[in-house]
């Protein structure tokens, strides 16, 4: 008999017939959720669903195979299915529940998914972007480390509504995932945590104190790259290059033409990047300070409200 668990996830009430030790739990019974995930019986014959591909858009339901995990259908914003492999591994299982198919989910909600990190200054959130290996986590970590509330990892969830008013990012769920290098760097020991399936190197790292759980406005955008220059940089992106950023960084952005979200996408991102600012951070690839980077932009979001309030008197 299956248990029935009740978290809080990007803003979304969610009851689930999987543990998801990761997800910021509701304690007691709701009677209204927004998502509901469920849990069939394992079974063999995930894979002769599909033949090459491991996507597939099918009557409304965005099918989605791990091979020798499980067999993942989102539907309609509101209902995820998992069947997965006989003996799979169960943190393997939500690994790809909590990334991929809630990105997924999103977008069937009309929420736009971005791939990086968001930290919380002065009440407002900034998302930090970055291909793979840019450090974006650890900026993060970094932020958390001094102060800075950290409201996202991985998948950042952008609300836009209707009027012209702000975006809003909603909270997903207070566990960072960070390399060793990156914990090491920060002053953690990696053998207070536990690594995430298969990667030896890299750990899950709760962030309970460090997590922001109510939704805050997207006040800018900062995208994360690396250089082969001694000291690091920042500049502002016109809006044809944050479009760009924001296109580039849209999480799962190769699945949006099955789910026919191409369009829906590009006017998203076309207001957030005539709404917000976007910068570029240069960050050497040697000698690469975190802390240093988080004095950075905080300098410049302070100096950016200075001249918004000289020029509103």
């Amino acid at each position: 008999m299956f248990t029935l668990n009740y978290y809080r996830i990007f803003g979304l009430n969610i009851r689930s017939k999987i543990v998801l030790p990761e997800a910021y739990e509701i304690h007691g019974i709701i009677s209204e959720f927004d998502v509901e995930i469920e849990l069939n019986p394992p079974q063999e014959d995930c894979q002769d669903q599909f033949t090459t591909a491991n996507y597939r858009f099918d009557n409304g339901r965005f099918l989605f195979h791990v091979p020798e995990t499980a067999f993942y259908s989102i539907t309609s914003g509101a209902h995820i299915t998992i069947t997965p492999y006989p003996g799979a591994d169960e943190a393997k299982i939500r690994l790809f529940l909590l990334g991929t198919c809630m990105g997924v989910l999103l977008m069937q909600r009309g929420i736009l998914p971005l791939h990086g990190s968001a930290v919380v200054i002065d009440g407002k959130v900034y998302a930090i972007v970055g291909e793979s290996g840019a450090g974006k986590s650890t900026l993060a970590a970094a932020f958390a480390r001094v102060g800075y509330p950290l409201m996202t990892d991985d998948v950042i969830a952008v609300s836009l509504s209707n009027d012209s008013s702000a975006a809003t990012v909603y909270p997903s769920y207070p566990q960072q995932k960070l390399w060793e290098e990156s914990i090491e760097q920060l002053g953690l020991l990696s053998q207070n945590y536990s690594t995430i399936y298969q990667r030896v190197n890299k750990y899950a790292v709760p962030i309970q104190y460090q997590f922001y759980r109510e939704p805050l406005p997207l006040a800018g955008v900062v995208e994360l790259t690396k250089v082969f220059e001694p000291e690091p940089s920042i500049k502002a992106y016109n809006r044809l290059e944050g479009l760009h950023v924001l296109n580039v960084h849209t999480y799962r952005n190769s699945l949006l033409h099955l789910l026919n979200l191409q369009q829906w996408q590009f006017q998203s991102i076309a207001r957030l990047a005539s709404q917000l600012p976007v910068y570029q951070l240069r960050r050497p690839v040697d000698g690469f300070s975190a802390f240093n980077l988080v004095d950075q932009i905080v300098s410049l979001i302070h100096k950016e409200e200075v001249v918004i309030s000289w020029a509103l008197i």
